[in-house]
């Protein structure tokens, strides 16, 4: 929901303040349908449709007909694991989240998390720490879970990509989440459609034993916003970019910037030591015809997109600081390769 409006967190708090109000007053006699009047329009997405809402209560206890009172909840955000297990792990968490909750309901004010839902929560390393985090609390309100029962939905979610050992660091590289924008309404076949801009991908690069005071990680030139992740010389960032050029996507101007070049620039010396590359198709042009038959040969695909080598060679100028980028203040840990692609346009 705090992705819909801008003042929804606002009147989701007042929703909640009139059926907490409600409930001390009237106890078990509060008519059940309060609830479904009370936060139908605040469970809803940006064009207000509630089946594309992360909790959906049409089927909890409408008073409309029968068919909405069936107490049901639907926790559409989940999708369909590939294992039966990560199913069955899924929903062992749910059930405890609701025994936890039933026994001692959830009071805590509601967070501004703002544009660090598309920024710091895409990428898998704070995802993880978040999801660590409720993993502790759970274990402290009597639940025994472990974080490693979840390990497999990381993977799947996040996919490794590639990594390289350098001078004592280590870089990894792993797929994030990228949201793609809604497009405007397009004549198509004499009907009306909405495509999705599917050109955005983003990755995560970490890096361990990294010394900022001399190195800086650049991607094709750029300087990352590395942000540091509460271990001494553990950091990560996000770099989001074009993969390739539908024919309807958001500013048509900007071209792909694939391949990506990570470079280890040495600031003391004025040249990079070392680094990787990342190709958003085979690196040799081939196109595959089918789909992968499982995930090995999904991995494989994606390992064969990642070399451990191919950085830039020779002496160099100190890369520009990622945090002087216009846009940063809003995405403080992505580097967004279109800012750096409007900012050479115009000059």
């Amino acid at each position: 929901m705090d992705e819909a409006r801008n003042d929804q967190l606002y009147e989701l708090e007042i929703a909640l303040q009139e059926i907490h109000r409600a409930s001390e007053e009237q106890g078990d006699a509060m008519p059940p349908w309060l609830v479904d009047r009370t936060l139908r329009n605040i469970l809803i997405d940006v064009t207000g449709n509630t089946h594309r809402s992360e909790f959906c209560i049409d089927k909890l206890y409408s008073p409309e007909g029968p068919t909405g009172r069936l107490g049901l909840l639907e926790l559409r955000a989940f999708e369909m694991p590939p294992h039966a297990r990560m199913s069955i792990a899924q929903k062992l968490l749910m059930r405890a989240l609701v025994a936890r909750f039933w026994r001692q309901p959830y009071r805590a004010p509601a967070t501004r998390w703002g544009t660090q839902l598309h920024d710091r929560f895409m990428l898998p390393a704070w995802v993880q720490a978040d999801f660590a985090d409720v993993m502790r609390d759970m274990r402290e309100a009597g639940f025994a879970f472990d974080d490693a029962w979840f390990a497999p939905h990381f993977e799947f979610r996040f996919p490794f990509v590639g990594d390289v050992q350098l001078l004592g660091m280590q870089l990894e590289l792993r797929n994030a989440l990228e949201p793609w924008h809604v497009m405007g309404e397009e004549s198509a076949g004499g009907a009306t459609a909405r495509y999705v801009d599917s050109s955005l991908e983003r990755l995560q690069l970490r890096v361990t034993g990294f010394n900022d005071s001399r190195y800086a990680l650049t991607c094709n030139g750029q300087a990352l916003p590395l942000q540091p992740l509460g271990t001494e010389g553990e950091y990560a960032c996000g770099v989001r970019f074009k993969a390739w050029n539908p024919w309807s996507a958001l500013h048509p101007t900007i071209q792909p910037h694939g391949p990506l070049v990570f470079d280890v620039f040495d600031t003391w010396n004025g040249r990079s030591v070392g680094g990787c590359r990342y190709h958003v198709a085979h690196p040799g042009g081939r196109s595959y015809d089918s789909f992968p038959i499982n995930a090995y040969e999904a991995e494989s695909r994606r390992l064969a997109r990642f070399a451990p080598m191919g950085h830039t060679a020779g002496r160099a100028a100190a890369p520009p600081a990622a945090l002087a980028l216009p846009g940063s203040r809003e995405f403080p840990c992505t580097l967004d390769l279109r800012r750096t692609t409007a900012v050479r346009m115009r000059q």
